[in-house]
């Protein structure tokens, strides 16, 4: 692939990524879940994308309570995906098409049905099986009393009492039992598992919940709490993560941490050059659409990067967030979990018409881009009826909270084909909303307006313009609702939040925009452009 080379040691710093979850891509058996026969039958739709690496949700054996992320075998692939060889196939053929592969770990938890958690169930209280994880009595007379105040991620208590009477950690599902990262053999066999997959040719690994592993030993309650936080970014991680990286230094493998902090300081700590490669840049994936908000998380991103070396990352949405061209066309246009809820009105068109300039927006930037499944078709985040839906977060919420199945419903592929071509022969296990299939690919490619053809344009250029790769960005007099900089000598980025159209600065060439000129050759609202200067 042209300007990312597999030989290429840095790819990382300047790579389009695209972010595949498996359970919804492509349906190679017909069974009504995605799987990696679908995901190798679509290799040649990824490699004219033009994206450097594909990055999977986890795709391992798992119940499944958590959309995969409760992991209960890392070496054996889930058989509702596929097989160990199947994922090795996909892993060369990527690389033929010249497509890097990164796999998920998720080291903060297990399922409860991995056989650690097991065998600590069937071994009781005090045993050397609890040690690998958080057990621990229950406070009041007794024990019926979680063991300290913490809550989970998902909402609740974040302690499950068992019948012996012992309580045991899960900062995310009662499915997910926390590891005791205090413990040798957790180290052991995270390392073990990371060499497990780099031996079986993955370029790099994308780690979940980073910042969470490691726990004050005394698990003291949050209320009243005065020293570091009890469980996220505790100086203990550093040690850890530059344990990975030397072992990923052996096989020139590259870290992505999933690394959620308000500290600059402290967020680039994480990405020294002896730890994590690059961490995902969750400012910019939350901002609203708004030009001083976007100015200053650009700005920071870039100056808590800049004393680590380490590329930024710029992604406007993923498998937890509510679908770009959705948020982008309501009121509120940025992301906070605390505020998701049923029935938030969104205008589609608005939506779409600014999620086509962040795009020229995002790809403009200096550093790596992640492209979340769909994104580049469009997709609206769908309303799942409450019964139908999965996400543990709803159940946990008492129902408040949709959940995030709205953004992880079945592509579609082919319009005319059953279920939008996504392959099954059965209901999909997300239902796609009716109409789902205006969307489809293979509709968007004979249109040179779709939102398909304008990224396909986009990274054809970003692969072949020399100003996105190695040159920073230099901002340039706006007005203050436009955004407008340069990289290097010869290309210029212009995004217009304003109400109003704008003119285009001096250019010799309009090198592609994200929505037509008006009549005078000015730029309209909610509008990028890309200009050789």
């Amino acid at each position: 692939m042209e300007g990312s080379p597999l030989a290429d040691g840095d790819w990382w710093r300047t790579a389009v990524l695209y972010q595949v979850y498996v359970r919804s891509f492509a349906d190679g058996d017909g069974d009504g879940t995605g799987d990696l026969t679908g995901v190798r039958s679509k290799l040649p739709y990824l490699a004219e994308l033009g994206v450097d690496a594909l990055w999977f949700t986890p795709w391992y054996r798992s119940p499944m309570a958590d959309g995969g992320y409760d992991v209960a075998d890392y070496r054996t692939v889930d058989p509702a995906f596929g097989t160990l060889a199947d994922a090795e196939k996909l892993i060369a053929e990527a690389r033929t098409a010249g497509i890097r592969v990164l796999v998920d770990v998720v080291p903060n938890h297990v399922s409860a049905q991995h056989s650690w958690f097991r065998a600590a169930l069937a071994a009781g209280p005090g045993s050397p099986e609890r040690e690998l994880f958080h057990f621990r009595p229950g406070r009041g007379p007794e024990g019926q009393l979680p063991p300290n105040d913490w809550q989970s991620e998902f909402g609740g208590p974040a302690w499950t009492r068992l019948a012996d009477g012992q309580w045991y950690l899960h900062l995310f599902a009662p499915e997910q039992p926390d590891l005791n990262w205090a413990h040798p053999a957790v180290r052991r066999e995270h390392e073990e598992i990371l060499r497990f997959w780099f031996e079986r040719g993955v370029a790099g690994v994308r780690i979940d919940s980073a910042a969470l592993l490691a726990k004050d030993p005394e698990l003291p309650d949050m209320a009243g709490n005065q020293g570091p936080h009890p469980y996220i970014d505790r100086d203990e991680l550093h040690e850890i993560y530059r344990s990975w990286r030397a072992l990923a230094e052996e096989y020139g493998g590259v870290f992505v941490g999933e690394v959620w902090l308000p500290d600059s300081e402290r967020f680039a700590r994480y990405l020294r050059p002896d730890e994590l490669h690059t961490a995902f840049n969750f400012a910019f994936l939350s901002c609203p659409w708004d030009a001083g908000r976007l100015r200053t998380a650009i700005d920071e991103t870039l100056a808590e990067h800049a004393p680590v070396g380490a590329p930024a990352t710029w992604v406007l949405c993923n498998h937890d967030v509510t679908r770009t061209v959705t948020r982008y066309g309501r009121e509120d246009t940025g992301f906070d979990f605390a505020r998701k809820a049923f029935g938030v009105p969104s205008d589609p068109v608005l939506g779409t018409r600014r999620a086509r300039a962040a795009a020229l927006l995002s790809l403009a930037l200096p550093g790596s881009v992640y492209l979340y499944q769909g994104e580049e078709l469009g997709l609206v985040e769908a309303e799942i009826p409450r019964e139908l839906i999965q996400d543990p977060m709803h159940e946990r919420s008492g129902g408040r909270d949709p959940g995030r199945d709205g953004c992880r419903v079945p592509l579609p592929w082919a319009a005319a084909e059953p279920y939008a071509g996504f392959g099954s022969t059965v209901e999909p296990w997300l239902p796609q909303p009716p109409g789902w299939s205006r969307f489809a690919a293979d509709r968007q490619l004979t249109d040179p307006g779709s939102m398909l053809s304008l990224y396909r344009a986009a990274l054809a250029l970003r692969g072949s313009h020399p100003g996105f790769t190695g040159t920073p960005l230099r901002w340039l007099p706006a007005p203050p609702e436009v955004l407008a900089f340069t990289r290097g000598e010869e290309l210029s980025c212009l995004v217009n939040l304003s109400a109003t159209a704008v003119p285009l600065p001096a250019h010799r060439e309009l090198l592609l925009t994200s929505g037509s000129l008006d009549d005078a050759g000015q730029l309209p609202p909610d509008t990028a452009a890309w200009l050789r200067t």
